[in-house]
């Protein structure tokens, strides 16, 4: 029973079918109570958010997780609880006597296109996978300065943390860098946290992404610096990257070559970055989290429960930083 409770709680608004009946169902009841003169008293803000809290810890988060109440405000004569799940805030409501809660709701005016869509909501359609697979391939390819790249790795690390080794992810990079040696020297280091360290690998992308400061990273990550350099002398010596961005060789038009995932880039016809790629499919998705869980599940041949965890649908904004944005989000460097 608590792990249905917890798949109806964590699932997405997108995937969901049976949510708006028992949302409307509910509001109904909660009117007929509401106007009842026997109505319960009012349990109030702070009580509201201890009902709430250890229900939600009670029956809806996965083992090992914990949950908090970040605000409770009144809104349509309900309790408005933000919760934070770790991986982001979520919305939901209480009945003001404490005795009905409500995963989430629908905005009836927003999905009739009364309303401009909330700050940070995804702009770009919930797309699938049709291309099944027990595991599936997740391929991210991104220039690690593209403000557009970074949007992407923002939005989709929390659907990676949440999947965990029930898909293979693997981020690569385009064939060719528009952000200068920087970038070259930024991408190589990464292909060698992740092929000689990956057990820090997500930690150093997670902080890289806050504002691009690799050297206070690579510290706070402990990232094992003596055999990253080694990596890199190794690497840029077979692709030759930094020597043929100093000389002009190999250039694309006015942008030098980064030449490590050439072969993939070939393969998949990847023109910008970002580019997702999942079991071999070039997909356009969402770039908030909950757009690319979905995206991403739609993949498997069996969905696990990881893919009804409760993530952001907020789409983070371009560039480096943890602000979200509500612009389009096909936008890319290419």
């Amino acid at each position: 029973m608590k792990k249905a409770i917890r798949k109806f709680f964590n699932k997405d608004k997108a995937a969901s079918k049976i949510t708006p009946i028992v949302l409307v169902v509910a509001l109904i009841i909660i009117g007929f109570i509401s106007f009842s003169p026997s109505a319960k008293k009012d349990v109030g803000k702070e009580k509201a958010a201890e009902i709430s809290e250890e229900f939600i810890n009670s029956y809806l988060m996965e083992p090992g997780s914990k949950a908090s109440i970040v605000d409770v405000v009144e809104e349509y004569g309900l309790y408005k609880i933000e919760v934070d799940i770790t991986s982001s805030v979520v919305e939901s409501y209480l009945s003001k006597d404490g005795k009905l809660f409500f995963p989430q709701a629908l905005n009836i005016d927003e999905i009739n296109g009364e309303e401009a869509p909330a700050t940070g909501a995804a702009s770009v359609p919930v797309a699938e996978v049709t291309n099944k697979n027990d595991k599936p391939v997740v391929e991210l390819f991104v220039m690690s300065h593209c403000p557009y790249g970074t949007q992407m790795e923002k939005g989709i690390l929390p659907a990676i943390r949440a999947l965990g080794d029930t898909v293979d992810f693997q981020l690569k990079f385009n064939n060719y860098a528009m952000h200068g040696e920087v970038e070259l020297v930024e991408q190589i280091n990464q292909y060698c946290i992740m092929t000689e360290q990956e057990d820090v690998y997500l930690d150093y992308l997670d902080c890289f992404l806050v504002a691009g400061d690799s050297s206070s990273c690579l510290a706070s990550t402990k990232v094992d610096t003596k055999k990253m350099e080694n990596c890199f002398a190794k690497t840029d010596g077979e692709y030759n990257i930094i020597s043929d961005f100093e000389n002009k060789v190999g250039y694309q038009g006015s942008y030098p070559s980064f030449n490590i995932y050439k072969d993939d880039n070939v393969k998949y016809g990847v023109g910008g970055s970002p580019t997702l790629v999942i079991n071999g499919q070039t997909i356009s998705s969402g770039r908030d989290s909950a757009s690319l869980l979905y995206t991403i599940c739609s993949a498997f041949n069996t969905q696990p429960d990881a893919c009804f965890s409760a993530l952001s649908s907020a789409t983070p904004a371009p560039g480096f930083g943890t602000g979200t944005t509500n612009a389009a989000t096909n936008v890319e460097c290419n």
